[in-house]
This record gives C-alpha cells, sequence and structure tokens, in this order.
C-alpha cells in the first residue's frame, strides 16, 4: 500500500486525467446498460420452468406468469344468467388484443364456478405474457376497454389480479438518478459535520466516479450474459454509500496524520498504509459476499452476483488512486474552513469504549439478549412473495377484488396452478387433480385455441394464495399426484416457481454459506494476524444476520413497521429472492465496520497498548467514522426504500435495518466487549499458519489490567 500510495503521488496528474475519461465513458455508456437488463426470474432445470417454458411456446403468455382477473358486475337487482352470451363475447374480445393473451372463463369451460355465489358477477382469467423489460406496461387497460366496449348496458368492468395490485400500489416514485440525489444529498449531511470543511464534497465525488466505473465495468458482461434490471439498483445505491464509505476512512485517517504534524505527502501515504489497507481487505469481502451468488442455479442472481461484485471493487480502486491522487495535490486547501480536528480520539466514543469494557459481561449480555429475541422472531419466517392484502389497499384493482371476496370467491384465483396435459386426457386430469386437498376448482377449456399440438392447460383454483413457503403446500401435493396422473406433462404456476426456488437456492444455501465463510476467514486472518478475530468476526456476522432476517418478519411479515412507516399491510411472507439478497450484500457490508475497527484495535495493540487499551483506543478512533459511515450507507437505502414497488421497499429496509444494527448492537457492544473478554487469545497466531499465508507472525505481549488512558 505504500508503494502504490507513492506512485500515485508521483503520477497523481496522469491518475485524475484518467479516472476523468473513464468517468465520461461511463456517462456515455449508462444509458446503453440500463437497456441492456433484463427482467427475468426463471429457473432453468426446475420443473416448473421447463413446463412453463413448454406453455409460453405453445400459447405465447402464462406458464410463469399470474394472470389478470377480469369482472363483470351487472347492474342492483340484475344476474348474469340470461347474458351469459353477451358477456363470454366480451371476455373472448380480448383475444383480439395485440398482445397475445389467453382468456379462461364461464364460456369456454361451462363450468359456473366463474360467477360469485349471489350471481351478480362473472369473472374470467386472463394470462399474458411475462414482461420483457422493466418498463412494460401490464396489459389491465388494454382488457378492461376491450371488455368494457361489449358488456351489457350498465354493467361495470374491473381489472385485478397480483401483478394489478402491486402496480396499484404504485404511486410511480422517484427514478433511480433521483433516488440517487436524495441519498447523495443525506450523505453530504453526515460528511459535512464529520468534516465541516470543504473535504465534505470529496467522498461524494469519488462515489460518482466509482459509480459510473461501475456502469463501464458492466457493460461487456451485458453482452456475455442476462442482468438482472435489479443491479442498476444497488449499483446507483449501494455503490453510493460503500464508495463514500471507503473514501471517509481513508480521507478521515489522511487527516489525522495531518493533524499529527505530517506533511502531506508522508500522511497520505501513511494513510494508505492503515487505512487503505483497511478499504483492500473490505472491498475483496464485500465482493466475495456476492460473487458466492455465482454458486447457486439461478441465472438471475447470478448475474447479481456479477454486476454486484463490480460494486465494491470498482469503489476500492477508485478510492485507492483516485483519493490519494486529489489529496497529494489540493487536500490541505480543500481541507478549509479547518473546524474540527483529528489529533485526538472522540472523548464520548472513548468514554463508550471504556464503559463497556469495564462492564464487558453485562455489554456482551444485553447484545445477546436483543439478538436472541429478534433471532426467535427469524424462526417464523415464510419465504415466498407478498400476499394480495399487502399489495393495495385502495384502487380500481383492489375494488374489483373485493367484489369477488364479498361474492364468496376465494383468493386462490389470483395464483392458479395450470397444469400441462395431453389434451384427450386433460379431462381425466382435471377429475383426478380436482380430488387434491386444498383445490377448489379444475377446469378443462375448450373451443378455439384451447388444443394446441395436442396439449391442453388444465387450470386448478386453490383455496388460498400460493405465494409463500406455507402456503405452497396444496402446489406439491398436486405435483405428488401429478407425478403418477396419466397425460401430465408438467405443472406450472406461482406456487410451483416458489417450490422450486425454495429448492434450487435455499437447497445450496449450505454450500453458499461455506464457500463465503471459509473465503471470508482464510481473507481475515490474513487482514488481522490472528486466527480467534476472524472466526469471531465470521460468526458475529452470521448472527447479525439472522437477527436481521427477524426483524424483517416483524416489519414486513408481520407488518409491525410495514403499515405505519409505508402505510402497507403485513404481507404475510419475505420475497423469496430477497433474504438472498440481503444475506450477499449485508455479509460484506457489515464486514467493512469489523475491518475498520479491528484494523485499528490490532494496530494500537502494536504499538504496545494492552487489549483492553486497544479496544478503547480502537473504538475511539473509529466510532464516529463507523456511525457515520453506517448513517450514509442508511440514507442510501432509504432513498431506494422510497422508489415504487413494495419488494425493492423490502429489499431496502432488510438493508437498512441491518446496517444500522451492525453498527450499533454488534459494533458498539458485543465486539468490543467480547475481544475484551478474549484477552490475549486475541492475538495467537501459530508461526506455520503465518508462514503459509505470508505474513508476519503475531507477537503477544503481557497483558496489563488496564483500561481507559
Amino acid at each position: 500500500m505504500r508503494a502504490l500510495g507513492e506512485w500515485v503521488l508521483r503520477h497523481r496528474k496522469m491518475v485524475m486525467l484518467c479516472w476523468l475519461l473513464i468517468t465520461v465513458a461511463g456517462m456515455a455508456v449508462t444509458s446503453t446498460v440500463n437497456n441492456r437488463l433484463t427482467v427475468d426470474f426463471s429457473l432453468p432445470g426446475q420443473p416448473g420452468t421447463e413446463t412453463a417454458a413448454q406453455i409460453i411456446k405453445a400459447y405465447g403468455n402464462g406458464g410463469n406468469t399470474v394472470p389478470l382477473v377480469v369482472t363483470v358486475t351487472m347492474p342492483d337487482g340484475q344476474k348474469v344468467t340470461g347474458s351469459e352470451q353477451q358477456i363470454g363475447d366480451a371476455f373472448a374480445s380480448v383475444t383480439q388484443a395485440d398482445v397475445p393473451l389467453r382468456v379462461l372463463d364461464e364460456a369456454n369451460t361451462g363450468d359456473a364456478a366463474f360467477r360469485t355465489e349471489d350471481g351478480a358477477t362473472a369473472y374470467a382469467l386472463v394470462f399474458y405474457p411475462f414482461p420483457d423489460s422493466f418498463a412494460t406496461v401490464l396489459p389491465t387497460e388494454v382488457v378492461r376497454k376491450a371488455v368494457a366496449a361489449q358488456v351489457p348496458e350498465g354493467a361495470t368492468v374491473g381489472v385485478t389480479g397480483m401483478d394489478a395490485l402491486a402496480v396499484g400500489d404504485e404511486t410511480g416514485g422517484p427514478g433511480v438518478l433521483a433516488e440517487t440525489l436524495l441519498g447523495g444529498l443525506g450523505a453530504l449531511a453526515v460528511l459535512l459535520f464529520v468534516f465541516a470543511s470543504l473535504l465534505a464534497f470529496m467522498p461524494l465525488l469519488v462515489a460518482a466516479v466509482s459509480i459510473l466505473t461501475t456502469f463501464l465495468l458492466l457493460l461487456p458482461i451485458t453482452y456475455l450474459t442476462d442482468v438482472s434490471f435489479i443491479v442498476e439498483f444497488l449499483i446507483a445505491l449501494v455503490g453510493l454509500g460503500v464508495a463514500i464509505d471507503y473514501s471517509l476512512l481513508l480521507v478521515t485517517r489522511w487527516r489525522e496524520e495531518r493533524d499529527h504534524g505530517k506533511d502531506n505527502h508522508e500522511a497520505v501515504v501513511t494513510a494508505m498504509e492503515t487505512a487503505g489497507h483497511a478499504v483492500l481487505f473490505s472491498g475483496i469481502t464485500v465482493a466475495i459476499g456476492l460473487l458466492a451468488l455465482v454458486v447457486l442455479p439461478v441465472p438471475f442472481l447470478r448475474s447479481i452476483g456479477y454486476g454486484g461484485a463490480l460494486i465494491p471493487l470498482a469503489s476500492v480502486l477508485v478510492t485507492l488512486t483516485l483519493t490519494p491522487a486529489i489529496l497529494g495535490g489540493i487536500g490541505p486547501r480543500v481541507d478549509w474552513p479547518k473546524i474540527r480536528h483529528e489529533n485526538q480520539s472522540s472523548p464520548a466514543w472513548t468514554r463508550w469504549a471504556g464503559l463497556v469494557v469495564r462492564r464487558r459481561w453485562i455489554a456482551a449480555g444485553a447484545a445477546v439478549l436483543m439478538l436472541g429475541l429478534l433471532t426467535a422472531a427469524f424462526t417464523g419466517i415464510k419465504i415466498g412473495a407478498a400476499d394480495s392484502e399487502s399489495l393495495a389497499s385502495n384502487g380500481a384493482a383492489y375494488d374489483a377484488l373485493r367484489t369477488l371476496e364479498d361474492g364468496g370467491v376465494s383468493t386462490g384465483v389470483l395464483t392458479p396452478i395450470e397444469v400441462l396435459a395431453e389434451t384427450d386426457k386433460a379431462d381425466a386430469v382435471a377429475s383426478t387433480l380436482g380430488e387434491v386437498d386444498g383445490i377448489v376448482t379444475a377446469v378443462v377449456p375448450t373451443g378455439d385455441g384451447a388444443d394446441v399440438d395436442g396439449r391442453t392447460v388444465v387450470v386448478l383454483i386453490p383455496d388460498g394464495e400460493t405465494v409463500n413457503s406455507q402456503s405452497v403446500d396444496v402446489v406439491r401435493r398436486v405435483q405428488d399426484v401429478a407425478d403418477s396422473t396419466d397425460g401430465v406433462i408438467g405443472v406450472a404456476g406461482l406456487g410451483a416457481d416458489q417450490v422450486d426456488f425454495l429448492h434450487a437456492v435455499y437447497g445450496n444455501l449450505p454450500l453458499m454459506l461455506g464457500l463465503i465463510c471459509l473465503l471470508t476467514y482464510v481473507l481475515l486472518v490474513r487482514a488481522f494476524r490472528s486466527l480467534l478475530l476472524p472466526l469471531k468476526a465470521v460468526l458475529l456476522n452470521l448472527v447479525s444476520l439472522t437477527a436481521v432476517f427477524g426483524a424483517m418478519v416483524l416489519f414486513w411479515q408481520e407488518g409491525y413497521g410495514s403499515n405505519a412507516v409505508f402505510g402497507i399491510a403485513e404481507t404475510g411472507a419475505v420475497t423469496f429472492w430477497i433474504p438472498i439478497m440481503v444475506f450477499a450484500f449485508l455479509y460484506g457490508l457489515s464486514m467493512d465496520y469489523e475491518v475498520f475497527i479491528l484494523s485499528r484495535v490490532r494496530e494500537e495493540y502494536d504499538a504496545g497498548a494492552s487489549t483492553d487499551q486497544a479496544v478503547v483506543r480502537g473504538i475511539g478512533r473509529t466510532g464516529r467514522l463507523v456511525t457515520s459511515a453506517a448513517l450514509i450507507l442508511f440514507l442510501a437505502f432509504a432513498a431506494l426504500a422510497s422508489g415504487p414497488g413494495t419488494d425493492i421497499k423490502v429489499l431496502a429496509t432488510g438493508l437498512g435495518i441491518g446496517i444500522l444494527l451492525d453498527a450499533t448492537i454488534i459494533r458498539s457492544l458485543l465486539v468490543p466487549s467480547l475481544v475484551s473478554l478474549f484477552g490475549s487469545w486475541n492475538w495467537k497466531l501459530p508461526d506455520r499458519v503465518a508462514r503459509l499465508l505470508r505474513i508476519e507472525p503475531s507477537v503477544v505481549h503481557a497483558e496489563r489490567p488496564a483500561i481507559v488512558d
């Protein structure tokens, strides 16, 4: 790191020119990258996805989407009876739209289940193609207009469905650029407090360059594989927080060295040796957490792993080259007005660390109790999708659903199960599968378009929404019976996707966990020159993440926070892909603070301090920094939560809660108390391990029974 710092200072003008050119190139390709991002949650090789692909190939719709549910409600005092033909023609008219749509109703199945119990409302299922981009608009209005043009006079038309309800809950929200600017303004406020000088703008400059660099690096990946649209949000907002954090750490240490009397050149080099070393290991740790997604057999998660790993790598690269280049030139002039100084530890954090060390058993016990309560909540987690109650509380889609429910129709109609069967055996398949416990209705479409190449889609209506790990049992029962039923080709639908995802992703979770923990442990052994500290760091990260999931269960699944903060009812489940995303990002991001703190504690210990003294001095130096860094990341996630989409809000709040939990309970209570309790065991490293990893041996000196000095 010293050599890199010296090189950058010798060539700082060239370094800054290179980053200027890269930034301009990044600006030029950002729009192209965004246009190449895809919306695809398929699971190749899984039975549900394979069946869905056959349905889509045959019909051009359905398979991997939940249908729209169209309602026709007769005027007061009138019933559907007598108007069946006209209503059937109205429903059938949607198939004339430019979008390939497939209709299932009473007219083409002969089943009266497509009426409410009071006979006043008829409904139809309209299957549509999966959106090919994030900007694709649902065919809700196309369907509504087509049906409304032919219904009996005075009848009202409604359109609902899981996706229609989700869209009905959207407020539009700010775009990615607006969210990034919002997060940037929050970060600037924190940085102005931390630096109290024009230096506050430097981490923002580094973040802007890092974000644009990441988009530039992502461009070739979009030509090699599909990359999920989610990456766009993550680069903009996670990239903002990570790059600011890294630059904040380096600039703060440079400022400290300047305040201790070093000239500007030596201050930059020392900051690179110390803070730069921590930034490097932190960035690699974050990248490891994200690259672990690559081992999962899910394309969209793999793409997030590829794209997401670029965020910390680009941030590290920019921080360790552009930041010292700027500091080596105009740094002292930009540090104006010089209101805050860094030549002494934070008195408040020093006192706090001293208190924690003196009351280490109490501090550790309090932290464990709080984490234990959240971990207990985690045991009730349901993995799946948000249910209909949480998607909207008003709007046209909500009103249409209330009409169906008031008429005795189960919300299971929102998540039907599609069974691809041989046409000549479709009736027998429907009869057999319709007897499965939890299935209300089994229907077989007839008429034009129902039979394609000797195959027909039998539709099963469950008695409840099949949206999470506990409500998909009916899907599993259907799959079990279907496997032994003659004529069945496969089972698809939202519930089948949930079953496949749980198997493909969470079934491979032990492999992912093992890979991450092993790589991180080896990396941190090198960083801390200890066997115990890295083990503690890895275990605390896993405990912290379990507690975060418990908090998400309480906040979203049970609705104790979602309604108060966002006006969204309890979701009943945590969206199936979000826990794995939260894990991948938080595992590395929260490890940042562990590296920041323990690197400084290790430095103080190597300088001759006892373990307790090293903890107090290390926390005194890094406490304000870690808190500020965590607050900046939290504000970035708050900006992400302001965007449209319940799922994005769930992801953002999960990340935000995780950062706050980690910076408070874990790093301010549990880490210092445990390091104090472990004493000299923290620093033990066998010479053979040190030689194997090519690092300096760890010298353990005699402990002195002192706390604060």
